[in-house]
């Protein structure tokens, strides 16, 4: 006899047809090498039902086995990415900072950039108009004659002089020579030093007879040789101002002098 095990409903089929085949209605069919033929192919056939169950069974074990991994490789995947969610909200923040660092450099890149600028304006030459002149003139030459002027203004002629000097010394072929030369020259007539005065307004004329100041620079020279008792050599001066400069102020004074002069 066949041993008693749970083997399924396969087995169980099996079992029914062994009963079957055992009866006593069909003993005559078969003989007994056919009997046991029968049984034993029945036999191997409940071995194979066994093993396929066995198989299914690790099978299903495996996909369980297999399905748990899965779940864990799910939840490991859902922790990475939540991980991953956490440093892309990071690096946003930090790509925000960045933005604003950026920003704020360049504000001050452009700030720096600006006051370079400025500081550089105040070295370069500008155009400057003097006395009906137009010329370009370095930030120090200009400040250094407005700083002359400001001293004659002052009436401290004698420092004027040494001021008007210096700059001429200093700045020989600039814009303000001529009108610096005028200035000079009156600071000197101020300090009745007529000769020196004379000689830098006759400069003026040589230099820039078509100067605004030139007018008044002969005018000056008159001036200068009256103080000094050269009648004679005013006189010739205030007709050369009017026949060179007809149409100026200083010739309508020119000639209101001559006129006292005969």
């Amino acid at each position: 006899m066949i041993p008693k095990r749970n083997l399924g409903p396969a087995v169980a089929l099996a079992c029914v047809l062994v009963g079957s085949l055992a009866a006593p209605a069909h003993a005559a069919l078969f003989d007994d090498d056919e009997a046991r033929r029968a049984i034993i192919e029945l036999r191997q056939r409940i071995d194979t039902l066994q093993q396929s169950n066995q198989r299914a069974g690790d099978d299903l074990r495996r996909s369980g086995e297999d399905s748990a991994q899965l779940r864990r490789s799910l939840l490991d995947l859902q922790t990475q990415i939540e991980g991953l969610q956490v440093q892309i909200a990071k690096l946003r923040g930090q790509n925000e900072q960045l933005v604003r660092d950026v920003s704020e450099l360049q504000q001050h890149q452009k700030e720096i950039s600006q006051g370079v600028d400025e500081r550089l304006r105040k070295f370069e030459p500008s155009k400057v108009t003097l006395d009906g002149q137009e010329f370009v003139a370095d930030p120090a030459e200009t400040q250094d004659f407005e700083a002359a002027m400001a001293v004659f203004r002052a009436s401290k002629f004698a420092d004027a002089q040494n001021s008007f000097g210096a700059f001429i010394s200093k700045y020989p072929r600039s814009g303000y020579g001529p009108s610096a030369r005028f200035w000079l020259g009156n600071a000197q007539y101020a300090t009745r030093n007529y000769k020196d005065a004379v000689t830098n307004f006759k400069t003026l004329l040589a230099n820039a007879p078509n100067h605004a100041r030139a007018p008044e620079a002969a005018l000056s020279i008159a001036n200068c040789q009256m103080e000094l008792k050269e009648t004679k050599g005013a006189r010739k001066t205030l007709e050369d101002l009017i026949r060179v400069y007809p149409s100026s102020e200083a010739a309508a004074t020119a000639k209101e002098r001559l006129a006292r002069m005969k």
